[in-house]
């Protein structure tokens, strides 16, 4: 099957916007296509699903080996694999990880998206740039995104050295609404369908989908893999509070024959009888009021095995402080208090050993969040340094079976 990756010269051009289009688009025109996100991202594929009636995986050339990356794109039908940053923009201090690997890889072709609307004869330098700057990435052609009128783009197309396949004009109506950790969550935005809809019909009529769609490039051929699960039968928190967890773990574990036993910890679900209850990260700092009132919820973790990963780890701590100041109780099975009253960037790849716990050995993971520790005490569950090598300080909390921290494991190490 084939495949193709849409990338950009940064962030902000609007790759998630004119792939959602695309992606919308094709699946009207008749065409099976799925989605995939490169990177570590756990909003933009809930999107690619909506668009796509399809499951959408995360692709992490920094995270994952290349066997589990080609498994996890294999699949019936086109794959439009949607890049992050910019196409060669990846961890410190060299760039890996970047959408540049994933297309080296697998040997797929890019379409780089352009966003043109403060530019015109200067997209040519942009455009060559890129084109020339890797041998082994081979940018096939540009979308040129929030372009002002048919004058600019006939400008624009003259000067791209590259073939333009499309000029999508500015649009107020094709912007999604944001918060801190990105787009809000696709459930929650207030009329989806009509959005892609609209994306839809604006990237059909200017963007050519057969030129689109000849560039692909077939796909390795791998079949999927399985993960070794953390336990037979997990208890997985999932809602708007806990909306973060990577499919392609869920997915892994399910394939390894554990059993998934879904439950809304919003809606006051008590977990249910499992070998292990995995919180996943998400925004309890927007639920905080109602996950303390909870009690249902709460009162089943405690005396049991239980991991939590960034919110989920929150929720394990005595206390969450939110934006507004106000404390809220926690489950109270960590000596952990957190704040988004002031808030902090952290951010970045994770290399992740533990030694104990249901994620025994090395990971890779990554951190994203802006809440602060105002008390953390216990034993921690990883050791860990960034992408550069450097020594972190020890991550995550520990006491009795209960365990988590602020890192995102996304595959197991070597």
């Amino acid at each position: 099957m084939p495949g193709l990756i849409l990338a950009a010269p940064s962030s902000g051009a609007g790759k998630t916007t004119v792939t959602l289009g695309l992606l919308s688009a094709l699946r009207q025109a008749g065409h099976d296509v799925r989605g995939a996100k490169s990177g570590p991202d756990y909003i933009d594929p809930r999107f690619h699903a909506a668009a796509t009636g399809a499951p959408c995986p995360n692709l992490d050339a920094w995270a994952m080996a290349p066997a589990m990356i080609a498994g996890l794109a294999a699949g019936p039908g086109l794959l439009l694999i949607e890049g992050a940053m910019g196409l060669f923009d990846g961890a410190p201090p060299d760039g890996r990880g970047a959408v540049a690997d994933l297309a080296r890889q697998m040997a797929l072709p890019v379409v780089l998206v352009v966003d043109a609307a403060r530019m015109a004869q200067s997209v040519a330098p942009l455009v060559s740039g890129f084109a020339a700057h890797d041998p082994d990435v081979r940018v096939a052609g540009v979308i040129l995104n929030r372009v002002g009128s048919e004058r600019h783009a006939a400008m624009l197309r003259r000067a791209c050295p590259l073939p333009v396949l499309g000029a999508i004009p500015r649009d107020a109506e094709l912007t999604l609404p944001a918060r801190h950790l990105g787009l809000v969550q696709a459930e929650e935005h207030p009329d989806l369908d009509a959005f892609l809809a609209h994306a839809a019909q604006v990237v059909a009529a200017h963007v050519d989908l057969d030129a689109l769609v000849a560039c692909a490039a077939p796909l390795p051929d791998a079949p999927p893999r399985a993960l070794a699960p953390p336990a037979q039968r997990i208890a997985v928190a999932r809602d708007a509070a806990f909306a973060f967890a990577y499919p392609h773990l869920l997915d892994g574990w399910w394939a390894a024959g554990a059993e998934l036993r879904i439950f809304s910890p919003l809606a006051d679900e008590a977990a249910p009888p499992a070998d292990l209850v995995y919180l996943p990260g998400g925004y309890p700092e927007l639920h905080a009021g109602r996950l303390a009132a909870a009690g249902h919820f709460l009162g089943s973790l405690a005396d049991r095995p239980v991991f939590g990963e960034c919110g989920g780890y929150m929720v394990m701590g005595d206390g969450l402080v939110d934006a507004n100041g106000t404390h809220h109780a926690m489950a109270g099975l960590l000596r952990l208090e957190t704040s988004f009253e002031t808030r902090r960037l952290h951010l970045g790849y994770r290399n992740l050993e533990a030694n104990a716990g249901p994620f025994a050995g090395r990971w890779a993971g990554h951190e994203f969040h802006y809440a602060t520790t105002l008390r953390a005490e216990g034993e921690p569950v990883f050791a860990a340094t960034d992408a550069e090598g450097t020594t972190l300080a020890p991550m995550g909390l520990r006491s009795g079976a209960a365990c988590g921290s602020f890192a995102h494991l996304i595959a197991p190490r070597a």
